[in-house]
């Protein structure tokens, strides 16, 4: 679970975390979302891409969507040190 940050992380910040987690997920790292959970969240990209029948069993690829749904569920365990003065 992810830290839970002091303040809240600039757009530079989120954006290097993001990118991070992306690039782990890409090189094959484990999700901390569920296939269900990407089903869910995806469902209207995944029915206009496959259809209705095939969005049940297809799910989202895209390692920075991924990311950025881990992000927003607080569930990527890396932080920035704010460097607080």
């Amino acid at each position: 679970m992810m830290v839970e940050p002091l303040r809240p992380h600039t757009r530079f910040e989120k954006a290097r975390i993001v990118g991070a987690r992306a690039l782990q997920i890409s090189m094959g790292a484990p999700l901390y979302v569920t296939e269900k959970e990407l089903r869910s969240e995806f469902r209207d990209e995944l029915v206009s891409l496959y259809g209705v029948d095939e969005a049940g069993v297809r799910f989202v690829l895209d390692p920075l969507k991924i990311a950025m749904l881990e992000y927003e569920k607080h569930l990527i365990p890396i932080d920035i040190d704010p460097h607080l003065d």
